[in-house]
């Protein structure tokens, strides 16, 4: 049994090679989702739904992954990861590529193949979602869940009706009848009710089952005509129902060790006109029986109870049966492999119960029993009286015709007494009845490898010669014309082979096995003798067409002589064409239902009678052309007078001149392998097929030549487009370099600018250097002039108080007390106009400060000058920037570098920007200190003036001796002497505490004007050009 492991591969093939009939137990594949990992596990598929072709399978798992398998293609795809285990899915949408999956959250969802997008969100369950039926044409959808069922619109995805039930009754199951605009919903208290799908009126309801037949429904099945409805729930009974007559028509009791059903599908099949005859039904042992509920006969089953089945799911084409097992995985049935005879295990026997005295009750009558007992041999009942008419009635036609009986249990002498009574087959038996008069074999593996084989070389191009709208039919009618081809070199030789196959194909385009087989028992049976006289027309069967014409039409002859119309011309086209040409479809089918019921002659016939019936418009025609075209197209001609002449013709005929003594028997074909058909001149086949390899070798010479002219004459223009290329590539190299030139030329004027601006940017630098030197000279020699004043004022101050003290000790030593005190009064007025003095001299020397204050001033405003220029030029370089930008806009790739060399110089220019501007900032910081220490100086001239007025005080207080008239000059030389002395040493005191004071000031103004003012030197930043 071949494996699929999807892994974690999001596409990849489904099988290496597909068992195809030979399939063991009918199983082509088991699909399986493992996930690799620390624990290892298998994720469990949940759910499938096949297309609307039956070619392609969608299927979902528990963790929301959704595989679309293409059986034709034999690949899968990953077209969805939902996250989210889903419930149901749909896959026969309008739009092929979409499909519907309901998740567990409650929501549906539309999803794309192709695109792998999400379409569109549905939403309004308030339950999960159990089942998704869709409208026959794709545009309506019904989902169900356990209490409401909601109709939606698929081309807007909106929400049309809801239907809503009480709590207590619940909804089973509500969908679209096949082929029909009802819809039918199934509640759980064994209601069904139909309804309007245009109206949603109530249409009808299905009565109550009969007493003794009470079922509660858990599961339903619809046959593709919609005719019959299947019913099961918790029992072994099944409950048939016909929806056109609205009543039970019939209760299958399955075996006893079937105790419920869980589900139900109906087996389509291309031949019933959707009267699906096979049910499938799963029970709760996981073993799904496919019965007969016609015949009442076990074909196969799948499943054990090893190998449980939890849900299926049949394609429509009926080919395949996808399961859903127990363990999870995926098993994909072939169900032309099931249906083969080695396949089939030993089948139930079934007994359908007659009116007797012990049933009596109508249920009764309508139930088909089950035996769990298997026959070895053939059944017999126990009881003659319970025994199958069916049954029976074969038995007693298989007595008495043997040589009559046809696959499938029908009878040729029976069918052909129904095809005169009625003048056809019922159209949905028309494929069965004749597959059983052909007596096909189906050899699978026979037909298996013709098609593997390929396509035929001589039909590769007939879509050229026939041009098919429709690409499947075309596809079939290929493989079958191949098909054919591969089996005899005679039919890949043959022109008319295709008109010939194309009825078939025609109908069975859904099953290219059936079509081939047919197409070869009509030319084994049908067309005996027609190519012993190949390349030319089958001329001794045309004389016996002629010679039957003659004996019963001489008149007809004698006029188709006349204007020298051959059997070539009335008869041939029909024969080759199979009288496709000249009867509709339903002509077309009647006719071949007496062909293939009558002897192969009776095809002869009918052409010949085809004939005789239009001899009115016949013997009016007088020219050539007008009998080819009345051949060739379909004519006012009755095909059932046609028919009954054809029966005339057989009956009528003399034996020396009947098709019926020159062609044989029917003869099917056999099982196992295709017979050989050599029944032609070998000799003028190969002749032929030499002949059209040769032709066809020429032609691919020819081809292959044409192809070198091709190729040589690409490789030319290859060339000439290279050259072209090469010639263009230079000439833009050549103006590249003429716009290099100009973008050098420009660069040029550019550096040029560049340095008259730098020159000018070196005067300007040069100038406010000067003009900071001189500033900063002039500013020393004013400090150093103020300094040295000062200095020289200490010093005349010290020296005139120091003769002043002498001159004063002298005066005190010399003169009397009464001069001594006018003296002392004299010094003190002195010192007091010295102290207003020298509080002039201040106010004289606050004066050139204030000068100072406003030259510095005027030298801030200079300063100001200096920044409005250097911001001119700031702006003028600005625009000069822009003119180089919109100049270097034009530039190719190479002026990159040029670019980044202006942005260098930007740079440059803009961190001297920053150190004139630092160097501004620290010249007027120099300033401002130089302010603040001529403010601190002068707080220590205050000091020192306040010293020395604090002397000059003292100096006072000591004059200030009190005195009395009588005291005796002795006493006042003792007084006078005793104060001076103190005196004296006070003001030497004091005198050097203001030496010392004077040279410490000294001291701090030097050092702090070395500091502040270094010796000039040139800076290290230098501009560049």
């Amino acid at each position: 049994m071949e494996r699929c492991d999807v892994g974690e591969r999001r596409r990849g093939p489904i099988w290496t090679r597909r068992a195809g009939a030979a399939a063991p137990r009918g199983v082509i594949v088991n699909i399986i989702h493992s996930v690799q990992g620390y624990h290892s596990k298998t994720v469990h598929f949940l759910n499938v739904a096949f297309d609307s072709s039956g070619d392609s399978l969608l299927a979902g798992d528990r963790q929301g992954n959704i595989y679309v398998f293409d059986l034709n293609g034999n690949r899968f795809n990953l077209v969805q990861r939902t996250m989210q285990a889903c419930t149901a899915l749909a896959f026969n949408l309008r739009r092929k590529t979409e499909f519907l999956v309901a998740l567990a959250d409650y929501s549906i969802k539309c999803f794309d193949t192709g695109t792998q997008e999400l379409v569109s969100w549905m939403r309004g369950h308030e339950s999960s979602v159990s089942s998704i039926s869709v409208h026959g044409s794709g545009k309506y959808a019904i989902t169900t869940s356990t209490d409401t069922a909601q109709l939606w619109d698929l081309d807007t995805f909106q929400r049309i009706r809801k239907l809503n039930v009480r709590q207590s009754v619940g909804i089973q199951k509500v969908f679209f009848l096949p082929l029909s605009n009802t819809i039918l919903s199934c509640f759980k208290d064994n209601s069904v009710f139909a309804w309007e799908f245009d109206t949603l009126h109530c249409k009808y309801q299905l009565s109550a089952p009969v007493e003794g037949s009470v079922l509660f429904y858990k599961v339903f099945a619809v046959t593709r005509d919609g005719q019959t409805l299947a019913a099961g729930g918790k029992s072994n009974h099944l409950h048939l129902w016909c929806l056109e007559l609205k009543r039970l028509i019939k209760i299958i009791q399955m075996p006893e060790k079937v105790r419920a059903v869980r589900h139900l599908e109906f087996l389509p099949d291309s031949f019933d006109g959707g009267s699906n005859q096979v049910l499938g039904v799963l029970s709760q042992d996981n073993i799904m029986r496919f019965i007969n509920i016609e015949t009442c006969k076990l074909l196969f089953d799948i499943g054990s109870p090893e190998e449980g089945i939890s849900t299926a799911v049949i394609s429509p084409n009926g080919r395949y049966i996808a399961s859903v097992m127990e363990n999870g995985s995926l098993n994909l049935y072939s169900v032309q492999a099931l249906t083969q005879e080695g396949n089939k295990p030993p089948p139930f026997t079934f007994k359908v119960v007659e009116d007797g005295p012990k049933y009596t009750s109508e249920a009764n009558k309508l139930i088909t029993k089950v035996t769990s007992e298997r026959s070895k041999g053939p059944w017999k009942s126990k009881q003659s009286k319970i025994q199958s008419r069916l049954l029976k009635l074969q038995a007693n036609t298989s007595l008495e015709n043997k040589e009559n009986e046809l696959p499938g249990g029908l009878n040729k002498k029976r069918l052909q007494a129904l095809l005169k009574g009625f003048g056809e087959y019922p159209a949905k038996y028309r494929m069965f009845v004749w597959r059983s008069l052909l007596q096909l074999p189906e050899n699978h593996l026979a037909f298996s490898s013709l098609i593997d084989r390929g396509i035929h070389s001589a039909y590769l191009n007939i879509q050229k010669e026939y041009p098919i709208k429709s690409g499947k039919l075309l596809r079939v009618l290929q493989r079958t014309l191949s098909a054919l081809a591969h089996w005899s070199a005679i039919f890949a030789e043959t022109p008319y082979i295709p008109l010939l196959a194309f009825p078939f194909v025609k109908l069975f385009q859904n099953n290219q096995l059936i079509c081939f087989e047919v197409v070869a028992t009509v030319v084994v049976n049908f067309c005996q003798h027609w190519f012993e006289y190949f390349p030319n027309p089958p001329i001794n069967v045309l004389g016996i067409m002629e010679n039957v014409l003659a004996h019963h039409d001489k008149e007809l002859l004698q006029h188709l002589i006349k204007y020298n119309v051959t059997s070539q011309v009335y008869a041939w086209p029909l024969l080759e064409t199979l009288l496709s040409e000249v009867l509709t479809r339903e002509e077309w089918l009647k006719a071949f239902d007496n062909i293939f019921s009558n002897h192969p002659s009776y095809f002869l016939m009918i052409v010949v009678a085809y004939v005789i019936c239009s001899r009115a418009a016949l013997l009016h025609c007088n020219q050539a052309a007008d009998f080819e075209y009345f051949f060739h197209h379909r004519n006012n001609v009755d095909i059932n007078v046609v028919i009954k002449e054809a029966y005339h013709l057989m009956e009528a005929t003399p034996l020396d001149i009947h098709p019926q003594h020159m062609l044989d028997d029917f003869t099917p074909l056999p099982k196992g392998q295709y017979p050989v058909f050599n029944k032609y001149p070998v000799f003028i086949v190969n002749y032929q097929a030499q002949k059209w390899e040769k032709i066809r070798e020429d032609e691919i010479e020819y081809l292959r030549e044409r192809q070198l002219a091709h190729e040589s004459e690409a490789k030319a223009q290859e060339r000439k487009a290279e050259d072209e290329a090469w010639y263009r590539k230079q000439k833009l190299l050549q103006e590249a370099e003429e716009q290099r030139q100009k973008i050098l030329l420009e660069e040029e004027k550019l550096a040029e600018q560049r340095q008259r601006l730098a020159v000018v940017k070196r005067e300007l630098k040069v100038k406010e250097l000067q003009l900071l030197d001189a500033s900063r000279r002039r500013f020393l020699n004013y400090q150093q002039d103020q300094l040295q004043m000062e200095l020289k004022c200490l010093d005349d101050e010290t020296a005139r108080k120091a003769s002043m003290r002498q001159q004063e000790t002298n005066a005190v030593q010399d003169i009397e007390p009464e001069s001594q005190k006018k003296l002392l009064e004299q010094v003190a007025e002195e010192n007091l106009a010295r102290a207003e003095q020298k509080h002039t001299d201040t106010s004289g020397r606050l004066q050139p400060q204030r000068r100072l204050r406003r030259n510095d001033q005027d030298r801030e405003k200079r300063y100001r000058e200096i920044v409005k220029l250097l911001h001119d030029n700031r702006v003028k370089e600005a625009e000069l920037l822009k003119a180089m930008r919109e100049t270097e806009e034009k530039k190719q790739e190479d002026a990159v570098q040029n670019k980044a060399q202006l942005e260098e110089e930007q740079k440059a220019a803009a961190a001297a920007d920053g150190h004139r501007k630092q160097f501004f900032d620290d010249k007027m910081n120099d300033e401002l200190e130089l302010a603040e220490k001529l403010q601190r100086e002068d707080g220590c001239f205050e000091r020192l003036r306040d010293l020395r007025a604090r002397c000059t005080e003292r100096g006072v207080e000591v004059q200030q001796v009190p005195g009395s008239g009588n005291i005796c000059l002795s006493d006042l030389s003792t007084l006078a002497s005793s104060p001076h002395n103190r005196r004296r040493a006070e003001l030497a005191r004091q005198e050097r505490e203001l030496m010392a004071e004077v040279r410490r000031l000294r001291r701090r103004l030097t050092s702090r004007a070395r500091a502040r003012h270094p010796p000039a030197h040139s800076p290290a930043t230098t501009w560049s050009p």
